[in-house]
């Protein structure tokens, strides 16, 4: 079986009084699908008399058909679901729910667990467990049954689990009287808590708070497990320290541009990084646009830092999800072409900036250009809002690469060096200053068959965000965690 590895969006909500908790769910899932579109699902405890009645409802949520059957309930927790690897199935959408005559709970996961073959290996050979699905997220549920016979207690065994589990993660897990959430000790992943009258809510962007009519209080820190009782009290435990090093494609396209990442504006940060890019890289043209939709920020920022006028380039058909997380590229290339229509009027005869997010494969924004050119761009210059991403993601595969190899940028390395290419000249091609950096971009501009093609440097990205570069992932841009 393959491995399902996620990159999603989690939800939970606790009050000490019933309330329309599932359709709360529901709503703030909707806030979060850009964080996942292949599954979701919502559980709560149906009967709250009934220590072992948790109802979970996956893949048909959104429906009025489930929603207005529906009870009121004290609790939910709910998840949306993209998976890097693996089949759109049931049993792997989450939550994931557990009866165990120690504890009932479901869990909900967002991330990736580095080290989850070989736990998965300790549990089904040293403990016995058996496994139904190919997701972390059950791994982390019979890690923490294993755990809590040993210690009788929730929060001792989650955070038992953080210092056995390695990787990106962000959890949610929810019992019959309290709500857990988690985040890994580096704070790879968003989650943030907020309140709803009597009730908290936790959440993996504070667009889905925003989305409820949720007030925001304040965000999970990394390492820190919070216990939430029906009454709101809020314990807190640093389960494990770490170096915070968080994700910094939150900021480049995974979060909402109306959302809060640690405190930073997800807006200002896009817009300032396209600042940052027309200072780096002035071009002569007409008009800059933006690759819909998370290049439309960083598109308006080089516009307003270089004075060439902001446009549209494309129509957006809205009822296309996004097909950068989409599992085949047959099935990101029909979505592209469902999503995205060049507007002529706004283009023709025009040299044209175009700003995307980043080029990962290079499918995408190739086939996104030649729509421009056929719809009569005299030229297209392709400005990307981060560098070139040298090094596949170990921590949170966002790009569903199998492969270093899926990355353009690495198959254009490997033509140039051989199949071993030694890592001190691996650090050259990340090097925007070097000899290789610039024969590789130059290559991908050939092949990709823009006019020219300029990519933002990192020092440029990290001061345009406005974090310490000692705390923010810079893994696939230089090796360097």
């Amino acid at each position: 079986m393959r491995k399902i590895n996620e990159e999603c969006g989690v939800f939970g909500i606790i009050d000490e009084c019933d309330r329309p908790c599932v359709h709360i769910a529901a709503t703030a899932l909707l806030a979060l699908q850009h964080r996942g579109q292949e599954g979701a699902g919502i559980a709560y405890f149906a009967d709250s008399e009934n220590s072992d009645s948790i109802a979970c409802r996956k893949n048909d949520v959104f429906g009025n058909d489930f929603l207005s059957r529906a009870p009121q309930t004290k609790m939910a927790c709910g998840h949306v679901r993209y998976s890097t690897t693996g089949g759109n199935t049931a049993e792997n959408t989450q939550p994931i729910v557990t009866h165990h005559s120690r504890l009932t709970f479901a869990v909900c996961h967002n991330g990736n667990i580095t080290n989850a073959d070989a736990l998965r290996g300790y549990m089904v050979n040293e403990r016995g467990a058996v496994f139904y699905t190919t997701n972390d997220t059950e791994i982390i549920s019979k890690i923490i049954i294993d755990r809590i016979i040993k210690t009788g207690s929730l929060e001792k065994s989650v955070a038992d689990l953080m210092n056995t589990i390695e990787g990106a993660y962000s959890l949610v897990l929810m019992t019959r009287d309290k709500l857990i959430a988690a985040r890994d000790p580096h704070g790879f992943r968003p989650l943030c808590i907020g309140k709803l009258g009597s009730a908290t809510v936790v959440a993996s962007e504070t667009c889905a708070l925003d989305s409820i009519g949720a007030t925001y209080v304040r965000d999970v820190r990394p390492g820190e497990i919070c216990s939430i009782s029906r009454s709101g009290k809020c314990e807190s435990i640093v389960a494990k320290k770490g170096n915070r090093s968080l994700c910094v494609f939150e900021l480049i396209y995974f979060a909402r541009p109306d959302s809060y990442i640690d405190g930073m504006s997800v807006y200002k940060a896009r817009l300032e990084m396209g600042r940052a890019l027309a200072r780096q890289c002035p071009t002569d043209a007409d008009i800059v646009c933006g690759v819909p939709e998370s290049g439309f920020d960083a598109a308006y920022g080089y516009s307003m830092e270089s004075g060439v006028p902001y446009g549209m380039a494309f129509v957006r058909n809205r009822y296309v999800g996004r097909s950068f997380i989409l599992p085949t590229q047959t099935g990101r290339s029909r979505a592209v072409g469902l999503k995205l229509n060049p507007l002529r009027a706004s283009i023709e005869g025009k040299r044209v900036i175009l700003v995307d997010d980043s080029i990962v494969r290079g499918t995408q924004l190739r086939e996104t250009t030649e729509f421009l050119y056929k719809s009569g761009a005299k030229e297209v210059h392709v400005r990307p809002a981060c560098p070139p991403l040298v090094y596949g993601c170990k921590f949170l595969n966002f790009s569903r690469s199998k492969s270093d190899l899926d990355l353009i940028t690495r198959r254009i390395i490997q033509e140039a060096e051989g199949e071993n290419c030694p890592a001190e000249v691996l650090a050259e091609y990340a090097d925007p200053d070097s000899c290789r950096y610039a024969k590789m971009v130059e290559e991908i501009r050939k092949i990709q068959n823009f006019t020219t093609l300029r990519f933002h440097r990192l020092d440029d990205l990290i001061a345009s965000i406005g974090i310490n570069p000692c705390k923010v992932c810079t893994y696939c841009f230089n090796g360097k965690e």
